[in-house]
């Protein structure tokens, strides 16, 4: 238990940052949110993004807006919300770089929602403060509200609450999931089931082999539990969400076991990598330090990630915590190759001067596989699952989510069965002539080698 308690102060102190954070960020709006502009002077604020269908409602109430310039004479049409596609925002763009255009509002390509021009006049001078509108959406597609300010040197301040939702044909209900989401309650829950199974699977290997089950046994047993609270969090997150635009709390306890479950599972791979309780029962100074960066590292990711979702594309330093996020996440994914790469150097050496070669060998084939299945699995949930976003339809982005659960579904069970409590393990029982053949497959690498 070395690992353990040399880890169980620092770990303890490194997941109070993140419930902390969890408790003062205010919970996601999700797709009833609010939004405080404060003496802003951007051309363009984006707010939010959601998929509508032919039956697609936005419900924008916009008070306490307030001017830096309060001149009667200023063009008030020239400051305004609006929808826009992706697609179409680029068209916009180069209307305004041909001058075809001096600012998005005026482009007959935009959705139009509101401009301050049709402000009511308030007594006993200027105009109201406040407004509200309803803008239904017939044309379906993923589109994005803006807020445009063709005003030079104009800063505005105002609060904003957006509320996207389509209507369901027949029930007439308010579905507050954007059109690729919808399916995501249903996944996230069938996930759960999944794990779930693989979880009580898991205990039965436990219990039968509990002679032989090492430490880590029990670590991947928590490792899966925390995946499966974590997706049934997801999947009450995304239902609440459905029904009521808010997540009522259930985003907390996703952003707590999402890092719990990281946390562990990065551990885990860094575990096993340095064979830990399989190969040795104690870890090596530098494998200690590869842990002491990945669990601080997590710490940041999550608290980035936090601050992404609960905030959206509208905030000042939106970008730079998406930014972090990446590079954070990079790093840990590179950093936990490392144990790897040392086991199997290590096995290298010793398969050709301990005299066990058959036994060290078939251990260097496992690790050798556990490597490429390690990698193979960061790059399809980081590159691979991120490039299907981008390509998919905004109907079918819940097929990017299957995608990645499956890859890390099919990544459980690969690690499970490999390196699973057996009495008679095939890596480490092996007979006479199988070490004769393994002495003789090294001498022929390394005359190959030569």
């Amino acid at each position: 238990m070395e690992i353990f308690g040399s880890l169980h102060g620092r770990a303890a102190l490194l997941i109070l940052p993140l419930a902390v954070a969890a408790l003062l960020i205010s919970p996601s709006a999700a797709e009833i949110r609010q939004t405080e502009v404060k003496n802003d002077a951007r051309t363009i604020i984006p707010f939010d993004e959601f998929g509508f269908t032919r039956s697609g409602v936005l419900d924008l109430k916009v008070s306490r807006i307030s001017l830096s310039d309060t001149n009667p004479d200023l063009d008030l049409s020239q400051l305004g919300f609006f929808l826009s596609t992706r697609d179409t925002w680029i068209h916009v763009l180069q209307q305004i770089q041909e001058l075809d255009v001096t600012c998005a509002l005026q482009s007959e390509l935009v959705k139009l929602v509101y401009t301050f021009d049709y402000l009511p006049a308030a007594a006993p001078a200027g105009r109201a403060t406040s407004f509200g509108s309803l803008f239904n959406v017939t044309v379906p597609g993923q589109y994005t509200l803006l807020f445009a300010n063709c005003l030079p040197q104009i800063h505005v301040s105002m609060s904003v609450r957006s509320a996207m939702y389509n209507i369901e044909p027949g029930s007439g209900r308010s579905v507050y999931l954007s059109a690729g989401s919808a399916n995501l309650p249903f996944v996230y829950f069938l996930f759960f089931l999944v794990y779930g199974s693989l979880a009580a699977l898991w205990v039965s290997v436990l219990l039968r082999k509990r002679q032989t089950a090492y430490r880590i046994h029990y670590f991947m047993l928590a490792v899966v539990i925390l995946k499966a609270l974590n997706l049934i969090c997801e999947a009450e997150d995304k239902l609440y969400i459905e029904r009521t635009g808010s997540a009522h709390g259930w985003d907390v306890l996703f952003y707590i076991f999402s890092f719990l479950k990281g946390i562990s599972l990065f551990t885990l791979i860094v575990l096993i990598g340095t064979g830990w309780s399989f190969l040795k029962p104690y870890l090596q100074d530098k494998e200690k330090k590869v842990l002491m960066i990945v669990i601080p590292l997590q710490v940041v990711a999550n608290i980035a990630q936090v601050v992404i979702d609960e905030s959206g594309p509208y905030a000042r330093d939106w970008v730079t915590w998406k930014q972090v996020f990446l590079l954070v996440d990079v790093i840990c994914c590179c950093a936990v190759l490392f144990p790897i790469v040392w086991s199997i150097k290590n096995l290298r050496e010793a398969a050709r001067t301990d005299g066990k070669a058959a036994v060290n060998l078939m251990k260097l084939t496992l690790f050798r596989q556990y490597y490429i299945v390690v990698i193979c699995y960061i790059y399809f949930t980081r590159v691979v699952v991120y490039a299907l976003v981008t390509i998919t339809s905004y109907r079918y982005l819940w097929t990017s989510v299957v995608a990645g659960e499956l890859a890390t579904l099919a990544f459980y069970i690969f690690t499970g069965y490999k390196f699973r409590p057996e009495v008679h393990n095939p890596y480490f029982v092996i007979d006479d002539e199988e070490e004769e053949a393994a002495a003789e497959a090294i001498k022929l690498e390394d005359e190959f080698e030569l």
